[in-house]
């Protein structure tokens, strides 16, 4: 048996990363997920008839993003939706009007006043989303509809819980290219607001989780035959135009991507997965060899056990890991988000299999977490019923993690008054 890789201040996790063609110089590779929240402030009343359907940040969101920054830590923002019709989800903030980039200017400047770096993730629903939250029709690449009993995890405003609706009885429409282009234009707009106005160090497009940009990869929802549908090559097109828009815009160092190739969230299904991203990665590499990062979902063992096609798909004698993505991707770093924890987090980052490691769940209740593994600590468990809202006390399950030292201090404190 090998030796422990090595843990706490002496791992590699503790070691300095540049990225983004080495214009931004991380001091450890612990790196916080971007992860939806739902903690967003109506910009307008809301009442049956017209209920409210922006969303904005506020001082509590600068507060949470403030609690998790570290000098030289990077963080990346919850899903932004970048037009009305991007998401609609109840508490997601935009980024489109002037009042959002008020809003979000307050997260910037409290993360970099804590030395920290921060990312916007720019993400676009398509079919995931409902014309009853948007107001707008709804599009993806092509009109599929779900094929699962899958409900929207909300139901309709000033409806019960017990009402939500079927997501394939709301089917989508085929995205013209007249839609195709104004959805770019979306994107690089809000990128520019992004960089430009709100202050943020640069832009991650959302390309997985079975949102608007994986449901162009995937074959079991892309059924177009024009040049956006019909090969691995051609289902890339959508996502390889947004990233040229971005980096048009905002330039190759700022712009970042997240890819969930295994992912199986939003009924996705691809009938080639390893010749799409792989292709992905190669054209990223070739046209922007300065691109910021590439960050990937991991597969999970028991997702892989129930869905076998996936397995099937990317090749079943090809190992599920990311050594592919850093051989094809070269100087752009590439970081990993899989479910990892306080006892998981150690040995890949030593063997160089990824460069970063991307927490989410345990950055939530460990606002702290970084200096928590870099000295060994016990780790806050979260409770996963808080994690989303809307609700009435935003800051419940949100701001109100304590440190390592405010939870010891209230363990010594419960003590004595026993």
């Amino acid at each position: 048996m090998g030796s422990s890789p090595p843990r706490g201040s002496a791992s590699k996790l503790f070691t300095p990363l540049a990225i983004c063609n080495g214009k931004i110089n991380l001091s450890h590779r612990v790196i916080m997920a971007p992860m939806t929240r739902n903690r967003g402030i109506p910009l307008n009343e809301s009442t049956t008839e017209n209920p409210n359907r922006i969303w904005v940040a506020d001082e509590l969101i600068a507060k949470y993003y403030g609690q998790r920054a570290t000098p030289g830590g990077l963080l990346v923002t919850e899903s932004i939706m970048p037009s009305p019709e991007a998401g609609g989800m109840p508490g997601v903030p935009g980024l489109w009007l002037k009042e959002h980039g008020e809003g979000w200017k307050l997260t910037t400047k409290a993360v970099h006043s804590a030395g920290g770096i921060i990312f916007a993730q720019l993400t676009h629903h398509g079919r995931c989303a409902l014309s009853i939250f948007t107001s707008t029709p709804i599009h993806s690449a092509s009109a599929t509809p779900y094929s699962t009993d899958e409900k929207y995890a909300y139901p309709a405003h000033g409806k019960p819980y017990s009402d939500r609706v079927f997501m394939k009885d709301h089917p989508p429409t085929a995205m013209t290219k007249t839609d195709i282009e104004r959805t770019i234009k979306d994107y690089v707009s809000a990128a520019r607001m992004a960089v430009k106005e709100s202050g943020f160090d640069g832009v991650e497009l959302h390309a997985g989780n079975g949102y608007l940009v994986e449901q162009f990869l995937s074959s079991n929802v892309n059924i177009r035959t024009d040049e956006y549908g019909g090969s691995p090559e051609k289902r890339c097109r959508f996502a390889l135009e947004v990233l040229e828009g971005l980096v048009k815009e905002v330039g190759m160092e700022r712009v970042a991507v997240r890819f969930s190739p295994w992912g199986v969230y939003g009924d996705v299904h691809d009938e080639a997965r390893f010749e799409t991203w792989s292709f992905l990665c190669r054209e990223i590499a070739r046209r922007w060899p300065g691109f910021g990062y590439v960050s990937f979902v991991e597969a999970r063992q028991d997702e892989l056990d129930a869905n076998p096609d996936v397995k099937n798909s990317w090749g079943v004698d090809r190992p599920i890991d990311l050594k592919w993505a850093k051989e094809i991707l070269g100087n752009i770093k590439v970081i990993s988000a899989g479910g990892w924890d306080g006892e998981t987090c150690w040995e890949g980052i030593e063997r160089g299999d990824v460069d970063g490691i991307v927490f989410a769940r345990w950055f939530v209740s460990n606002p702290d977490l970084v200096e928590r593994l870099r000295g060994g600590k016990e780790l806050s468990m979260y409770n996963r019923g808080k994690f989303y809202g809307p609700t009435s006390k935003r800051e419940v399950g949100y701001t109100d993690y304590g440190t390592w030292e405010e939870v010891e201090a209230a363990r010594e404190c419960d003590k004595t008054e026993v």
